[in-house]
């Protein structure tokens, strides 16, 4: 028979035959997705063969730069199951092994299985039930591990601490969020990482290299011993141990010192950028972030009114006061527009702004080494106006403050540092944009901004960052960033933590600033940090305004002037001024550092220190998880 093509059935067999070889590449499409791609059937296959049980590596200890150990780990176990193999078994004793209810059991069975908490979970997979048993807990479920098939037990670590210090420097590990989960695959549901501290900055350090046995199944699910008698398996790699460059013994002292204060204390190495001491007051005990009780004792914590958790050092925020003032008289020199011989009178204050701000009772009219030695506020308020407002070496006032500006950035503020910890802040040194924009014009002056000359108004700095400028004068122009790490075990410092940052400003200039400041030590504003004849202390004190009550009170400084060992910056918030209390806390950490005691003259001084309150009125109850001990070694 001919094919007609005015017959509408001639071409049915056609079609037909396509519909049939398009099933046929569908199925055959399939059936290559499901076997040779879909990684849910080879999970599938593989635990039908297969277990693969994860061992964890223990996280990296964490030591001190005497070799003092602070942190390391201690053995925990975590309840794994996996649903495909669990048959029937008696929930109620297994629920009576672990001492939970069977509301407790459904619950967490329910999140374990919550593709939006738990987004790695599978069927053919161990999966996190319950995590951190006790000892006690533990034992029993191991007795009775053959009455619940699919129940396997996981072995982990957990964080253990040595001292009841440094908890917002150390900062804590828990379980991965959803975040984690999908932005890094190392990680699965009931893994823990590094969330604050130097457990978040060098996590990858710390937390080592996961590794996996392979065990044989039957064809029941039976395990048969291990595949190829051990050799797929992957061995687990510990974790870095960690060298700080602090002194657990200062450092304990220092928050010793700052009980009932709110402040921070840095003391950096000026010649590595080290950094021996950082306390963020108030603070905690770290071992309360772990175990069973750390989401009530996190939760008591955040709801602290002293904020606790805020690492106050790399990230509070303060006007440095006077503190500012050498770094003024630095650029000052370095443009030209001071010299050793210029000399501004302050006898009626700043007048362009009615006698303010007010000045010390001082000798005048003075040159810059006296004007550091007293904090006259009217020097560098008049050094700023002859500065910005030179149009022999600038065309107009916005040029002039960039310039200013770009000196600043160089010594270390208006941005982050890169300090190895997280949370750090820039602080705040305004461009000349900033004021265009806020006075609404191009042309302002000196007299619109004059505060800044002496560390008010719009400048803010970190306590890091004042204590890194300290450490630029001591070094006479450089500085290396400031970090707590001093050693990682295996690897090599980052190459930003080993090399010079230069202030672009010659070395003699500083040793008049540093001279400057050593006259302010034996005779000036900041007497109270004197240790010769033993030790040339050069440091600047600052009583910075703060609208929100009572003054801060500062000291910035340096010792020995020569050759210098440490750099040191004290806040404390609320103290009024820079001589009542950060200075002589100042005085008592050198006196620590250099000593390693305080000798009996400065007894007297330590006691009115440790004993002095100065909270906001509006917090005065006490409380009960800030830790306002001095230094205990737990072991003992």
């Amino acid at each position: 028979m001919e094919y007609n093509s005015k017959n509408p059935y001639a071409k049915r067999k056609y079609i037909i035959a396509l519909i049939a070889v398009g099933v046929m590449v569908v199925y055959i499409f399939r059936l290559f997705y499901l076997q040779i791609l879909s990684p849910q059937y080879r999970e599938f296959a593989d635990s039908n063969a297969f277990l693969r049980k994860m061992l964890y590596p223990a996280r990296g200890a964490i030591y001190d730069r005497n070799g003092n150990l602070l942190v390391y780990n201690q053995p925990t176990y975590d309840v794994m199951m996996v649903v495909r193999e669990m048959g029937e078994f008696d929930t109620l004793d297994f629920c009576n092994t672990l001492n939970i209810d069977e509301s407790t059991y459904q619950k967490l069975e329910a999140d374990m299985k919550d593709r939006r908490k738990n987004p790695g979970y599978s069927s053919y997979t161990p999966q996190l039930f319950m995590s951190q048993l006790t000892v006690e807990q533990y034992g029993l479920l191991q007795e009775k591990l053959y009455k619940f098939p699919g129940i396997y037990i996981q072995n982990r670590t957990r964080r253990q601490y040595k001292y009841p210090n440094m908890g917002v420097i150390l900062g804590y590990i828990a379980e991965v969020d959803k975040n984690a989960l999908e932005s890094d695959p190392y990680y699965v549901r009931g893994d823990y990482i590094g969330k604050s501290g130097i457990e978040l900055s060098h996590e990858k350090d710390l937390r080592g290299e996961k590794g996996v046995e392979i065990w044989l199944r039957d064809a029941r699910g039976r395990l048969q011993g291990r595949y190829k008698d051990g050799a797929e398996d992957k061995a687990p790699v510990s974790g870095r141990d960690l060298t700080l460059s602090i002194d657990i013994n200062l450092q304990a002292y220092g928050e010793y010192l700052m009980q009932n204060k709110i402040g921070s204390i840095v003391m950096i190495e000026p010649k590595t950028g080290e950094i021996v001491c950082i306390v963020s007051s108030p603070s905690y005990d770290p071992a309360i972030l772990t175990g069973k009780d750390f989401g009530r004792n996190y939760l008591e914590l955040e709801r602290n009114p002293y904020k606790p958790l805020i690492n106050r050092a790399v990230a509070g925020m303060y006007p440095p006061g006077s503190t500012f003032k050498p770094s003024q008289g630095a650029v000052f020199m370095k443009e030209g527009i001071i010299t050793m011989e210029t000399r501004y009178s302050c006898f009626h204050g700043y007048p362009p702004l009615g006698g303010r701000p007010a000045c010390h009772g001082h000798a005048s009219p003075l040159s810059i080494v006296p004007a550091l030695a007293t904090s006259c506020n009217s020097f560098f308020c008049y050094g700023l106006n002859a500065m910005l407002s030179n149009r022999e070496k600038y065309t107009d006032v916005n040029e002039a403050f960039d310039v200013w500006k770009s000196y600043l950035n160089k010594m270390g503020y208006g941005d982050r540092l890169g300090v190895d910890l997280p949370s750090e802040k820039k602080g705040f040194i305004p461009n000349s944009k900033f004021y265009n924009k806020v006075l609404k014009r191009n042309n302002w002056n000196a007299h619109n901004i004059i505060s800044i000359a002496i560390g008010q108004g719009e400048i803010l700095a970190t306590p890091v960052q004042i204590a890194n400028f300290a450490a630029v004068v001591a070094n006479r122009g450089y500085y290396y960033v400031p970090h707590v790490v001093r050693e990682r075990k295996g690897a090599p410092l980052d190459t930003l933590y080993t090399r010079k940052r230069y202030a672009d400003i010659d070395r003699s200039i500083f040793e008049i600033i540093a001279q400057g400041m050593a006259n302010a030590v034996t005779g000036g504003t900041c007497r109270t940090a004197n240790l010769l004849p033993e030790i040339e202390v050069c440091g600047k004190t600052g009583t910075s305004q703060n609208p929100h009550g009572d003054d801060h009170s500062l000291f910035m400084g340096f010792a020995p002037k020569d050759n210098p060992r440490v750099a040191i910056a004290v806040i404390v918030e609320n103290g009024r001024f820079g001589a009542s209390n950060a200075v002589p806390i100042g005085r008592l950490m050198l006196q620590k550092f250099f000593n390693d005691s305080i000798p009996e003259t400065d007894k007297w001084l330590e006691n009115r220190i440790i004993n002095t309150t100065i909270l906001p009125h509006i917090y005065s109850r006490e409380l009960s998880i800030v830790k306002n001990d001095s230094l205990q070694n737990k072991d003992n």
